[in-house]
């Protein structure tokens, strides 16, 4: 069954175009409930299948947020009032919602619940895709700060004549007296590396570095030519 998105002129959902949303209203005298069709769609029906009731809809709650659900539902009923919730919904295929429900309870004139209306909104696309995006950057992130300590590695293997490890620890010991973090200590080598037009500059802090912490603590070069009497911060 294919889900259609809510920028339908009927739906009137607030919702993004990545999402799927509709209404739904509840009569009070008459116990009935109606659906839009998106409201259907993000249950796994299609209207005419089921007959929506608000123990359907509670029903449809994950069992750990069905309680919130229906105390909130109770509330409502009994005062009217505004209401917003952000909870799970698993659907008639088993598949799980994530859904943000939001509208409000009308009182007639003496006091009692003449009706509840308000949206429905399935965010499980839009936040499956930040997550995704977020995972992507991340793995982006991760991919080059590898590369550049690489390259960091591979100056200080070819400049010093010694082996892998030891170039990264040498890296790894500048990062903690120094309080900056890695990925940055080697962007810091590679780019001076790349840049410098003084050759004895980009020598200078290597050399630094062989020497270590200890005797470099007074007077010894920083990447970018500055003396190091104290650590340098990231921001």
């Amino acid at each position: 069954m294919a889900a259609r998105k809510v920028h339908q002129a009927n739906s009137g959902a607030p919702a993004a175009a990545d999402c799927i949303a509709g209404t739904f209203r509840y009569d009070a005298a008459t116990g009935r409930l109606d659906w839009s069709d998106e409201v259907y769609i993000i249950h796994g029906y299609g209207r005419g299948e089921i007959v929506p009731t608000l123990d359907l809809f509670l029903s449809h709650k994950h069992p750990d947020d069905r309680t919130r659900s229906r105390d909130i539902i109770t509330q409502v009923r009994l005062a009217g009032g505004r209401f917003f919730s952000f909870d799970r919904l698993i659907d008639a295929r088993l598949r799980e919602h994530r859904i943000l429900t939001t509208g409000e309870g009308v009182l007639d004139q003496g006091g009692g619940l003449n009706h509840i209306a308000g949206f429905v909104i399935d965010l499980t696309t839009t936040l499956r895709q930040e997550t995704e995006q977020f995972a992507r950057a991340a793995v982006t992130a991760a991919n080059a700060s590898r590369s550049t300590i690489e390259q960091a590695k591979g100056i200080l293997m070819g400049a010093l004549h010694i082996g892998a490890d030891e170039a990264f620890n040498l890296l790894v010991s500048h990062s903690q007296h120094t309080n900056i973090k890695l990925a940055r200590a080697a962007s810091d080598l590679v780019d001076l590396a790349n840049t410098a037009k003084d050759p004895a500059l980009l020598d200078s802090f290597i050399q630094a570095l062989r020497r270590g912490p200890v005797r470099r603590r007074h007077g010894a070069v920083g990447v970018h030519g500055h003396p190091q009497g104290r650590p340098q911060h990231s921001m």
